[in-house]
């Protein structure tokens, strides 16, 4: 094919079974698709959000909170436009190809990519560090509880499809009730004192206890806000998985939102107010804890065999997540092979389940690698936490901006491109959420604890970029997403042209 705007890239021809055996199986309705986002981020809520209260203070997180929240609310109402509209596996490379063309469908997906298998890794670390507090094992067998997590999600994934829902919905509504449990027990203890959240001395004079470090603080805070949030823009993933895509894939996302927005807001104000001085108390102590719910949970209801219980079940969340992160890395794996961006033997699903084993596998292979190299590198304390979750916002800020970005372009270029569903925010929702991930992008690179791993995220895309360039762009096949985007533009200059396989 000869693009000119995208670069010289060459389509290869597939044998008559290659989709045969790259299909996946509808199944997905709204409240599956629902849980499916809901179930990516709660893990958001039991550990990782907290760590940016030490560099911003509580008034200055809940700042941080509402400039991501609006950043989301630009960014998911995009999505709901575009999903229904390109329905296919894709997601984000599939809105990005068609409004950019290859290379942006291909930055797009590789940045979607990291994003997720980097996530995993996140959250599988947060499930170690709770495990480790309720079970008292050593540090040093947090690899084991690491490998059993990857081993027994990955196999449910890969059981087929309605295993991964069914569980998904279960463990989702399994983790929404050990929050209220939580929440309740707050309330009802009068455990909440909100000296104890503004417990932050200010670093001068001039500063308050509410913003303790200024407005640098606030632009700190924001990826760990994001955390709250991430992964809710994984739904598209699920397109020809879904029963009716056009009708239930914008309700899913929005009610997934609106649930996120509810429980982060209860999460911040009651897990931060609140103390024991043999525990922990107020923001000092839970802006660094690697596990403020279960903390918070010792706080509320006292150190006993029934807070143990309650914390393995607290557990529940970070499944959730690591769960439904698994699929979306696999699905979105499994559309860049079968488009030829990454190799195509990865795109592969099994023949009766229809799962795509082989993303599904490699992935977490490169999400435990990770872990394992910073493990035995760089210590197991909770710096360890917030250079990884760093790592996957990064990942994540770049594929937002590409997809505010293809949103805007797909209103300009594409106006008569059917959308069952229409953004009431439109194209000023979408600026609004591009500029804040790209100003979040800048303000990730400010923070020289995390520096390394940003700088590691930023050198991983690069190789992504030099591999399309030098090879994969001579081997890209004519999946839905590329046929989608070559008869939305039959008047452009692109001219198709296809090679025998090699």
């Amino acid at each position: 094919m000869n693009d000119p705007k995208h670069g010289f890239v060459t389509y290869q021809k597939v044998e008559t079974e290659y989709f045969s055996k790259r299909g996946l199986k509808r199944y997905a309705g709204v409240w599956s698709l629902w849980a499916l986002g809901v179930g990516a981020v709660i893990s958001g809520d039991f550990s990782g959000w907290n760590l940016g209260i030490q560099y911003s203070g509580f008034g200055g997180y809940l700042v941080a909170m509402f400039i991501v929240t609006l950043m989301y609310l630009g960014l998911c109402y995009s999505i709901a436009e575009m999903s229904p509209a390109l329905p296919h596996a894709g997601g984000a490379y599939s809105f990005s190809r068609t409004a950019m063309g290859v290379w942006g469908g291909f930055l797009t997906g590789l940045a979607e990519n990291m994003e997720y298998v980097v996530t995993t890794a996140v959250v599988v670390y947060f499930m170690g560090a709770f495990l480790t507090e309720i079970f008292g094992t050593p540090e040093s067998f947090r690899p084991v509880w690491w490998a059993a997590m990857y081993v027994v999600f990955i196999g449910i994934n890969i059981w087929g499809v309605e295993a991964t829902f069914r569980f998904t919905i279960v463990i989702t509504l399994l983790a929404l009730a050990v929050l209220i449990i939580f929440y309740g027990g707050v309330l009802f203890t009068g455990k909440f004192n909100l000296d104890l959240a503004l417990n932050i001395a200010p670093e001068n004079p001039e500063n308050s206890r509410w913003f303790p470090f200024g407005f640098k603080g606030v632009a700190l805070a924001l990826p760990y806000a994001i955390w709250l949030y991430l992964a809710i823009e994984q739904l598209p993933l699920a397109a020809e998985e879904a029963i009716d895509v056009k009708k239930d894939m914008p309700k899913g996302i929005i009610l997934g939102l609106l649930t996120l927005i509810i429980t982060g807001l209860g999460v911040v104000f009651l897990n931060v107010g609140i103390g024991d001085v043999e525990i922990g108390e107020g923001a000092d102590f839970f802006g660094k804890s690697e596990a403020p719910l279960l903390k918070g949970y010792e706080v509320v209801f006292g150190t006993g065999a029934a807070t143990k219980f309650l914390g393995l079940l607290a557990v529940a969340g970070l499944i959730a997540s690591f769960h439904t992160i698994i699929y979306a890395y696999g699905r979105n794996i499994y559309s860049l092979s079968r488009a030829g961006y990454f190799p195509k033997w990865l795109s592969i699903t099994g023949e009766k389940r229809k799962t795509p084993h082989v993303a599904l596998i490699s992935g977490g292979g490169v999400g435990f690698l990770i872990l394992l190299i910073m493990f035995f590198t760089g210590g197991e304390d909770a710096a360890f936490g917030k250079t990884i979750l760093s790592m996957a916002v990064f990942g994540a800020l770049i594929a937002y901006a590409m997809q505010c970005l293809a949103f805007i372009l797909l209103r300009v270029k594409f106006p008569n491109i059917e959308r069952p569903y229409r953004s009431p925010l439109g194209i000023p929702g979408a600026v609004i959420a591009l500029i804040i991930s790209l100003a979040t992008l800048y303000f990730l690179f400010l923070n020289e604890d995390n520096l390394y791993g940003v700088v590691g995220m930023a050198i991983w895309f690069l190789v992504g970029v030099i591999y399309f360039a030098a090879y994969g762009r001579h081997r890209l096949v004519l999946s839905p997403e590329e046929q989608f985007a070559f008869s939305q533009n039959t008047d452009s200059s692109e001219e198709l042209k296809t090679e025998e396989p090699k």
